[in-house]
């Protein structure tokens, strides 16, 4: 990835730096040395560079996975992934046997009832089949919602009385326990905080560092993170980051603000600038995440005209238009980059009009503030984005994950063709980066390259063959580009002299196998400043 010396058999390493990449007799020059030849008949890359995951892709295998694919776990094996309402209630009785304690609740993850489209929405009364006395409470794969039984809404007093945006009704007006978005979602306060626990215990953070390894990322965002709402959890952040033993680098992003609320964002702004004195080389905190919409196979989402194909549109928008430049000068002006999450094209206006107002109050020309997501990106925006110095990070997963629901059911053909214009954005000039939102989808920069260049669905539909990439590009979105992102490019993301010696070591080369087999690469493991970690299984 570094185009003034695309190549090289032998690459020279001393105290976790690279001193250089090239032939054997151009590196000897650096003085004595030892000839590691472990990976002699592998191929090294750049260490991946995940520029939008979760530490919850570690903190939701710590629970039932009730998924519609299989999931890869840290110890190299897979969950399996389930198939029907049947398979789920099955799945779910057999874990409420597991549960000595007839007060304890049960909670599982990685559910969307969107893969059930002959089968009615999902509500309490499936859940009451496995219990009517435990608190259930299944937290779907979008993030943005969960389902839960009767015996959780009653745990958490809510009730048809309560009038909050995401409570779910059926015809007359009852709760059907579905809860979309954090603001109803956290009404069943039991459930949601168990799942947040999650997220800040060490042995959530140890599996996403397995996990990243097994995919050959050697750098990953936290792209929600709690250091600022929750700062007793850094401390762990801190302990287990620094032990040698741990195979990535975070560049963690806080949420200032739960989604939907507000707070005092100059105050914040000066907790993120203190935050960053305690950066190490393996922790980060380069910006800010904010959320401003819902997911679109979740119908929550913020779309533009004609609005949704199929399904009811509950799009939601979690911020206050008029408020929104407000929130973000004090991290503009701070120098801090701002992710913001935006699946729909309507929310995606307000972010691009957004950032046009930041730059002209403060003219920060280098802040690389990214639009995540960017699903539904138009050619238009994609123009904007460009003049205005904006990101774009494509989450192309959605492609496999997603991709035949987008053609069949939410935006229709038109629109599910044009998803993740990765194509588009090179040539409007638009620099972007690919990525898998683990736990959304499982970590894997391969298979998020593999999406982008081959755009295929698993009914066998190309999505949009105009928007195909080549290997080559997908590599630079996974390396360079997303070390671009994150305001990294300089450190890493390239194997380059003075650069950290992180590498991915595959079994072959991405850009020299067919196209089709890109996913199926296998991962050795990887190098991080110089120090080797193998991928389990």
């Amino acid at each position: 990835m570094n185009p003034s010396n695309p190549l090289a058999t032998h690459i020279a390493v001393r105290d976790g730096m690279i001193l250089g990449a090239g032939s054997l007799p151009e590196l000897e020059g650096w003085g004595e040395y030892t000839l590691d030849e472990t990976f002699a008949d592998k191929v090294i890359l750049p260490g991946f560079v995940e520029a939008h995951a979760h530490v919850m892709t570690g903190g939701m295998m710590l629970h039932p996975y009730l998924g519609f694919f299989d999931r890869p776990t840290a110890d190299g094996g897979v969950a399996p992934g389930i198939k029907s309402y049947n398979q789920l209630i099955e799945a779910l009785i057999a874990e409420d046997a597991k549960l000595e304690d007839p007060g304890q609740q049960l909670i599982a993850v990685g559910f969307d009832p969107i893969y059930f489209p002959d089968q009615p929405r999902l509500t309490r009364h499936h859940l009451d089949q496995v219990s009517r006395t435990r608190p259930i409470y299944l937290h779907h794969a979008s993030g943005h919602l969960a389902t839960v039984n009767t015996a959780m809404l009653e745990a958490n007093n809510v009730s048809a009385s309560l009038r909050v945006d995401g409570l779910g009704r059926d015809d007359a007006g009852e709760l059907d326990g579905e809860l979309r978005e954090f603001a109803a979602m956290a009404l069943c306060k039991t459930g949601t905080r168990e799942v947040q626990y999650s997220n800040s215990r060490e042995e959530a953070l140890r599996d996403f560092g397995a996990l990243a390894c097994n995919a050959g990322i050697t750098t990953c965002t936290d792209l929600a993170g709690s250091a600022i709402l929750a700062p007793k959890v850094l401390q762990m952040w801190h302990k287990v980051t620094g032990d040698d033993a741990f195979p990535m680098r975070i560049a963690q992003y806080n949420i200032p603000a739960m989604p939907g609320n507000t707070t005092d964002f100059d105050a914040v702004a000066n907790q993120f600038i203190q935050l960053r004195r305690e950066q190490t080389d393996k922790l980060r905190f380069p910006g800010v995440k904010f959320v401003l919409d819902g997911s679109i196979q979740g119908f929550s989402a913020l779309l533009n005209p004609p609005g949704y194909f199929k399904g009811e549109d509950h799009g939601q928008l979690l911020a206050v238009p008029e408020q929104l430049m407000d929130w973000l000068l004090p991290f503009h002006k701070a120098g801090l980059n701002i992710h913001m999450h935006c699946n729909g094209n309507k929310t995606q206006d307000l972010a691009i009009e957004t950032v046009a107002q930041l730059i002209r109050a403060d003219p920060w020309l280098d802040h690389r503030h990214t639009i995540t997501h960017a699903q539904l990106t138009t050619q238009a925006q994609l123009r904007k984005m460009a003049r205005l110095g904006l990101c774009a990070n494509f989450f192309t997963n959605h492609i496999w994950y997603w991709g035949d629901q987008h053609y069949d059911i939410t935006v229709g053909p038109e629109r599910a063709n044009a998803l993740e214009p990765c194509a588009s954005a090179i040539r409007e000039g638009v620099s972007f980066s690919i990525h898998s939102d683990a736990g959304v989808t499982p970590l894997g920069s391969l298979h998020t390259m593999w999406c982008a260049v081959n755009r295929l669905t698993p009914s066998g539909r190309v999505l949009g063959a105009t928007e195909k990439i080549s290997a080559a590009q997908a590599l630079r979105a996974v390396t360079i580009d997303a070390a671009y992102q994150l305001h990294l490019d300089d450190e890493i993301g390239s194997l380059e002299a003075g650069k950290q010696a992180d590498f991915a070591v595959l079994e072959e080369d991405p850009l020299a196998v067919d196209p089709l087999h890109l996913r199926d690469i296998k991962v050795w493991g990887t190098v991080l400043g110089g120090r080797q970690y193998k991928a389990a299984g």
